[in-house]
């Protein structure tokens, strides 16, 4: 049962940098757009989110080493501190989008002011933050993030035409905007494998005290919860490709997403597609201000940790602290948080190669990891998956500048 439990950890990272408010709308906006023609995109990201977290954990069960303490070792202070400020940049930008998308969904479901539930979102994270004990975090928004399942059954409700499903899985382009395509396929890969994720999911290994003898529970947490996250894209996407694309509707706020579940399953739907989506943002908030503040804590030697009381690592605590407040000044300017995140996708993955890369070669170093370095497979599957980050990261700012963030 105390394995079971542990999964928790996957779900957590999963639901919250897959299902983050930016992706919610990325996904349904691909489907409302290309109809189910994208979904092989979501494949090659989950596998690649995979490879990228297995590594991570596997490399901080054995070496106990996070990502950047790997980081700083591997790239140098100075360059390694140009990977600090680009990672916490992206975090910044993402934490506050998520703390906006908890007010709109709050907003959805209460009907109050929108500023005044930023304040109460920033509060009640740090408040969870604060007296939460790390396992119930995981549990709480991991677990409650589930209800989004909804959209699944929605998907199936909406009577698709599975053919087309079946043949979305397959790369294919049938329209003629071309650039737009690349864009999307770049921003759902860029959401699937957002760095913040394995930021905060190799913390949270070393957190939990893994050791080699729990390489199979990484195994299965990056496999069971990643692949949960792929699934909820995949309902995602099916549900806007069967709803949205013949209606002609451009699904950009969180409250159209939510028609996807209202739809086919009435009242009933949309609440839990709300609670789902509350969860799952109020989880990839979480994930995302953790992952700041271990980012600077592991790069400058500070102590760190959830498990430790605050007095006990006082400079990650007020690491993580600033980061709500600049997220909740960063977001009381009226920007809007689905835009802000999808800018903070299409960045996050050009910088990417920079945390990517170290992980490669210290899961390949066997001073560090002995027997449990790289085999040939999951070589193959590192450098196939370097190869295909380069590229992304090479054409993403391009790619958004020419279509003007999708829109053709």
């Amino acid at each position: 049962m105390k394995k079971v439990l542990q999964i928790a950890l996957g779900i957590l990272a999963a639901i919250g940098g897959f299902v983050d408010i930016g992706d919610l709308v990325f996904n349904v906006e691909a489907g409302a757009q290309f109809g189910y023609q994208l979904l092989w995109v979501v494949v090659v990201g989950v596998v690649g989110i995979i490879v990228y977290s297995e590594m991570c954990g596997r490399v901080a069960a054995v070496s106990k080493r996070a990502v950047f303490d790997a980081i700083r070792e591997r790239l140098g202070f100075g360059v390694g501190f140009g990977a600090l400020v680009s990672s916490q940049l992206v975090n910044l930008m993402t934490l506050a989008a998520e703390v906006g998308g908890v007010a709109l969904v709050l907003q959805l479901l209460s009907g109050l002011p929108y500023r005044a539930l930023i304040v109460l979102a920033i509060l009640a994270l740090a408040f969870v933050i604060w007296v939460s004990p790390f396992e119930w975090i995981e549990r709480i928004f991991g677990y409650g993030g589930l209800a989004l399942l909804v959209f699944a059954v929605g998907a199936i409700k909406l009577h698709p035409d599975w053919g087309s499903v079946g043949h979305g899985l397959v790369p294919h382009l049938s329209s003629s905007d071309h650039l737009v395509y690349a864009y999307f396929a770049v921003g759902l890969l860029g959401a699937a494998m957002t760095p913040y994720e394995v930021y905060f999911y190799s913390s949270g290994v070393v957190e939990e005290g893994w050791t080699p003898k729990d390489l199979g529970l990484n195994r299965a947490n990056v496999m069971i919860g990643y692949g949960l996250g792929g699934f909820l894209s995949f309902a995602l996407m099916i549900t806007a490709g069967a709803l949205f694309l013949p209606l002609g509707v451009e699904p950009q706020f969180i409250g159209t997403v939510a028609l996807g579940a209202q739809v086919p399953l009435g009242t009933i739907g949309l609440i839990l597609a709300l609670v789902g989506i509350l969860f799952a943002v109020g989880g990839a908030a979480i994930d995302t201000c953790f992952s700041g503040a271990y980012n600077l804590a592991q790069y400058f030697g500070w102590e760190w940790g959830k498990y430790r009381r605050p007095s006990g690592a006082p400079r990650f605590t007020i690491a993580w602290a600033i980061l709500l407040v600049l997220a909740l000044l960063i977001i009381m300017t009226g920007i809007d948080p689905v835009m802000l995140t999808e800018y903070a996708v299409i960045f996050s993955v050009v910088a990417l190669p920079l945390t990517y890369i170290p992980i490669l070669l210290v899961a390949n170093d066997r001073s560090y990891m002995g027997r449990y370095a790289n085999g040939r497979l999951a070589n193959a599957f590192g450098l196939l998956y370097l190869v295909v980050i380069l590229v992304v990261a090479v054409s993403a700012i391009p790619l958004m500048i020419i279509t003007n963030q999708g829109q053709g």
